[in-house]
């Protein structure tokens, strides 16, 4: 297994604490995204995933509404979705955990120009993300927000970088609709 970075493992270590203190093992997870570094962290501490394909889930997200699965992940991934809102409001499912990248003033959101599936069309604002499950018919029963640095790095962002949070993480439960 190829080394992970260090703002990496902080990353997936508090997001592993965050899931394991919502979602027993027990429970079915559909997490959004291609099999990845984080998704095999999953499976290791017990959990039983299944990743999507690679579909655009832009326009095919029935695979999530269609879903069987106790509780649908997505760690980083909205920010990639022209339209998350649509995914968001067609899942069925009970309960939802996902983590976004948040928007920093002193940082352009990321754009790989190579590559189209590696682009972030939306940086939140927590007051963003938190509109955008609540409009699409979730509740924010817990969430938390952490800052990620490396401390051998020097300079003005690594500094910056160590005063704003830079990852929001949330768990939702779906509102009954009568």
């Amino acid at each position: 297994m190829k080394k992970i970075d260090y703002c990496k493992k902080i990353r997936y270590k508090k997001t592993l604490q965050f899931l394991k203190e919502h979602i027993p093992t027990s429970k079915k997870i559909l997490d959004l995204g291609t099999p990845n570094e984080f998704s095999e962290i999953m499976k290791k501490a017990g959990y039983n995933v299944k990743n999507t394909n690679g579909e655009n889930l832009d326009i095919d997200f029935k695979v999530a509404s269609d879903s069987d699965a106790d509780v649908i992940t997505a760690f980083e991934i909205f920010e990639h979705m022209l339209a998350p809102f649509n995914l968001l409001n067609s899942v069925k499912n009970k309960k939802l955990i996902a983590s976004v990248p948040l928007k920093l003033w002193f940082a352009n959101a990321y754009w790989n120009e190579k590559d189209d599936w590696d682009k972030h069309y939306h940086e939140f604002e927590p007051k963003q993300f938190e509109y955008l499950l609540n409009r699409s018919n979730w509740i924010i029963k817990k969430s938390e927000k952490w800052k990620s640095y490396d401390p051998k790095k020097i300079g003005i962002r690594p500094i910056l970088r160590r005063l704003h949070n830079r990852y929001y993480i949330v768990y939702c439960e779906k509102m009954q609709l009568s």
